[in-house]
């Protein structure tokens, strides 16, 4: 097969996956319902119709096996549960993606005998199917790098707050009513926790599950220890800062002494040829006239 209709099909196939994701993942009369319910203060609301979304949801929760549905609901939590992205949704849209990817995989196969295409065509059925998949691992990781680019700071505004005279609960208020990032959302959503009437110690473990970062998990295990234990919390902060801040010093270290290795490869497949060409070139040229006596 050319590679050039190949790679044709593979940019129609690609916007056609993502444009089907996006519109079943808009869940728009959820939050119809939703709005009209909070403003109109109804004791009972109707319970709204079935819809094609709910019955591909239902179809997605029976096709799924229960391990694979915890593990998509970890990964959700890790991207920080989008709301546009529910569970359901989420299992709704893989069975229509796979379906999409087995028929351009069907395509694909069925164009040529040759075993290359075949293994494009089994690639792209798979593809179809974990589309969700990597969407969400991308944005976990995305967050979680952000959180962890943000600790050491909302430590240090923590740290302030607390020896200011603020309580623990009041300068976590305080720096994420401050903060922007995914951090400070957590932070206000471990106060709502709290709120509602869940236990300070399972709000800050629930923290640390929500989040795959081992710096933020020593974080909430040293502060449920200090709250057990009665240990100042000021000294645990300025302890714990302390200790983010050198990580943080250690990580950008780290990626200064992993990037001369990281350059060495275009360097050598990129820059040096050319530098020889132009170089090299015309020295090569003068040699090749003059032994062949032109």
């Amino acid at each position: 097969m050319n590679p050039l209709i190949l790679s044709s099909l593979l940019l129609v196939a690609l916007p056609i996956g993502f444009l089907t994701w996006s519109i079943l993942s808009v869940d728009r009369k959820s939050r119809t319902a939703t709005v009209d319910i909070l403003t109109r203060g109804r004791q009972n609301a109707e319970a709204p119709e079935k819809s094609s979304s709910d019955l591909l949801s239902a179809i997605g929760y029976r096709l799924t096996p229960t391990a694979y549905v915890r593990k998509l609901d970890r990964l959700l939590s890790l991207a920080g549960r989008p709301v546009a992205w529910p569970l359901g949704r989420i299992l709704a849209a893989k069975p229509v993606l796979g379906l999409l990817g087995a028929a351009l995989g069907l395509l694909i196969s069925t164009s040529s005998p040759a075993p290359l295409i075949k293994l494009v065509g089994l690639f792209v059925l798979f593809l179809g199917y974990f589309i969700p998949d990597l969407m969400l691992y991308s944005k976990g990781m995305e967050r979680q790098k952000a959180m962890q680019l943000e600790l050491a700071n909302t430590l240090d505004q923590m740290l302030i707050a607390v020896e200011a005279g603020l309580g623990f609960e009041g300068a976590m208020a305080r720096a994420g009513e401050n903060g922007k990032g995914p951090l400070a959302e957590e932070l206000v959503r471990t106060l709502q926790d709290m709120q509602v009437g869940r236990s300070r110690r399972e709000s800050y473990l629930a923290l640390a599950e929500r989040t795959n970062l081992p710096e933020l998990r020593s974080f909430v295990q040293a502060i449920v220890q200090a709250d057990t234990y009665g240990i100042a919390i000021s000294r645990v902060l300025r302890v714990q800062a302390k200790v983010m801040r050198v990580k943080r010093r250690q990580r950008a270290e780290e990626k200064a002494m992993k990037l001369p290795v990281s350059i060495l490869f275009p360097l050598l497949f990129f820059i040096f040829p050319v530098l020889f060409i132009a170089i090299l070139g015309p020295a090569v040229i003068n040699a090749i006239t003059t032994f062949s006596g032109q």
